[in-house]
């Protein structure tokens, strides 16, 4: 069978079986655990599973027309992206990089109005999805696990703390958002700093609903949640933060953005800026990912962004390496996806619950065994803006687990806010 031989070449970690769709059995490899048997339901995917690579393998399952025996779909995905690795640093790894960065960097070009339509391909699914398997305050990005065993409700709010200490706002500063999500960030920033905050998004869903959450709360004077790309902004703030948002500017956009970062702060002004990056040479995402999940992504190398940043003369001042976190976060989303994946499975389909299945079990995977992390980076444009050591971060995260402790839990509900609307 020319597939078993193909995966023979490719596969190098773990035991692997496959079982064809006419019940042939074909032993693909033994270098130990995890022991996985995979099974084939329809002879003619064979055909595209020997030349689609990583994306017939993903779409089959999405099909139900790869299924397992033994072992689990997290398995697999582990022995793949183990294998990966070692393949990647072969010349076929290079010759492949640079295909596909070819390939996908025509993807990347990312205007006003396709930036708009990428981010509702994935953010204006239904707010009943994402209640399913986020946390209450809706934090759709990498939470911060000080202690390692923290629940997703806690490590999502140490990471608003840990941002904030990083923005050292004073009261009466303008702090800006781009990309403000669901609004769980704005909202924290404000109640805590008795600041004022804008923030920016390019989703419907998004806007609507962390504008009910702003008058839920009764903070419309100090939040304004606004439908805007953020290049159309001018006036300038105090502080900016972007959570989750850089990796859909596109590689060829780094520069043009810190360009506006810096014209959108004031000279005194400090940015923090939290953002998937990948180590290593730079390359695409995956094809399937690309397709599926986040059109128009791209995971930028540190590389990339300090060049942009040298660039546009700006100060990076502080920068921290989130390394294991967000597979920790992703392992909780998915725990939470399958505890309400009957709910999920009403919402959408079998096919749409085996998609973010592989989703968000894939992005565990490359962020526990690939190159892939995430990095915060603190920017001002002036050499002497914040304090010459780090001592105000801890001080600032202190007083806020003091103020957390008092006051626990004041952030609306999902479900809350959506009685409102129908109401």
């Amino acid at each position: 069978m020319m597939l078993a031989s193909n995966m023979r070449r490719v596969i190098r970690f773990g035991a692997l079986t496959l079982i064809d769709a006419r019940g042939s059995r074909h032993e693909i490899c033994d270098f130990g655990s995890p022991r996985i048997v995979m099974r084939l339901t329809d002879p003619k995917i064979t055909r595209r599973l020997m030349f689609a690579s990583s994306m017939g393998w993903c779409e089959a399952y999405m099909e139900g027309q790869l299924v397992f025996d033994q072992g689990s779909l997290g398995d697999f995905l582990h022995v793949w992206g183990c294998s990966e690795n070692i393949l990647e640093q072969t010349w076929v790894g290079e010759l492949f990089r640079i295909f596909y960065s070819v390939l996908a960097s025509l993807q990347h070009y990312n205007p006003m109005e396709k930036a708009r339509r990428n981010v509702a391909h994935h953010y204006d699914l239904s707010a009943e999805l994402y209640d399913q398997f986020l946390d209450v305050d809706m934090q759709y990005s990498c939470a911060y696990f000080a202690e390692g065993d923290e629940n997703i409700e806690t490590a999502q709010l140490l990471k608003k703390r840990h941002i904030a200490a990083k923005l050292d706002i004073k009261p009466g500063m303008t702090v800006l958002d781009i990309g403000s999500g669901w609004g769980g960030m704005g909202i924290y920033l404000a109640k805590n700093f008795d600041c004022k905050v804008i923030g920016v998004t390019l989703s419907e869903e998004q806007h609507s609903l962390s504008n009910r959450r702003v008058r839920e709360l009764g903070l419309e004077d100090r939040v304004q949640f606004e439908l805007r790309d953020y290049r159309t902004l001018s006036e300038p703030v105090d502080r900016i933060v972007s959570v989750g948002m850089l990796e859909h500017v596109g590689q060829f956009q780094y520069r043009e953005y810190f360009r506006k970062v810096k014209s959108l702060l004031k000279p005194d002004g400090v940015a923090l800026i939290h953002t998937i990056a990948r180590m290593g040479r730079p390359q695409p995402i995956g094809a399937w990912v690309r397709k599926y999940i986040f059109p128009g992504a791209y995971l930028p190398t540190p590389s990339q962004l300090t060049s942009a940043i040298e660039h546009n003369y700006l100060w990076l001042t502080d920068m921290e390496n989130l390394r294991v976190h967000y597979a920790r976060t992703l392992n909780c989303w998915y725990q939470r996806f399958l505890e309400n994946r009957n709910k999920i499975k009403n919402l959408y389909d079998e096919r749409f619950c085996r998609m973010w299945e592989l989703y968000l079990l894939g992005c565990e995977m490359v962020f526990k065994d690939q190159y892939i992390t995430v990095l915060q980076m603190q920017i001002t444009r002036e050499i002497d803006t914040l304090p010459i050591t780090r001592d105000y971060m801890m001080e600032t995260e202190n007083q806020l687990a003091q103020y957390d402790n008092q006051n626990r839990p004041k952030t609306a509900k999902v479900e809350k806010i959506r009685k409102l609307e129908s109401a």
